[in-house]
């Protein structure tokens, strides 16, 4: 059986769109019509492997996305869909340049500052507009138990990413 925490989730089918087995769809893809790159979906309903998918067609629709499944030929089959997490395995994303990371592997990532303070540990990310932002969470060998919100500015307040030893080391003043 495959395990969750082999995947990351780029997107989400919402709802049907048309009778002919379009669905409408939620990416977390930057850009979002970059969820189309991947020709085969892994789809998950409440944790659960529901199967592989590919991809007949995908387009930008107004503001948001539609997709046709090869598979699904009409909207009966377009509402069993609906509520599917879009997954795909980590190990099938593309590299990236040195330096960039996924928002899932900066997850679970334990924050120090310069001055050698545990913060806490990144529980998720937030896209801003201006800047993405760490959600950082209170563990128990941090400093106190405060939720911190720490931009994601490179060289400004990021200082280090270590994926080998699990940290983020952060130039910011835990009073702020």
């Amino acid at each position: 059986m495959s395990d969750p925490k082999d995947f990351v989730v780029l997107g989400r089918i919402t709802s049907p769109f048309g009778i002919q087995g379009w669905v409408k769809v939620y990416s977390f893809t930057d850009p979002m019509d970059g969820i189309f790159q991947y020709k085969k979906w892994s789809l998950w309903k409440d944790d659960k492997p529901v199967g592989e998918f590919e991809v007949a067609k995908g387009k930008k629709h107004g503001k948001g996305l539609v997709a046709r499944l090869k598979v699904v030929t009409d909207r009966n089959g377009a509402e069993e869909m609906c509520g599917c997490e879009i997954r795909m395995p980590k190990d099938a994303l593309p590299d990236l340049e040195e330096g960039d990371y996924y928002w899932h592997q900066l997850e679970g990532l334990k924050v120090i500052t310069t001055e050698n303070v545990v913060l806490g540990s990144v529980d998720y990310l937030l896209e801003t507009g201006a800047n993405d932002v760490l959600v950082v969470k209170a563990t128990p060998e941090s400093l106190d138990d405060a939720e911190r919100l720490i931009p994601y500015l490179v060289d400004q307040v990021v200082k280090e990413v270590n994926l080998s030893d699990g940290t983020v080391l952060v130039d910011w003043d835990p009073d702020f």
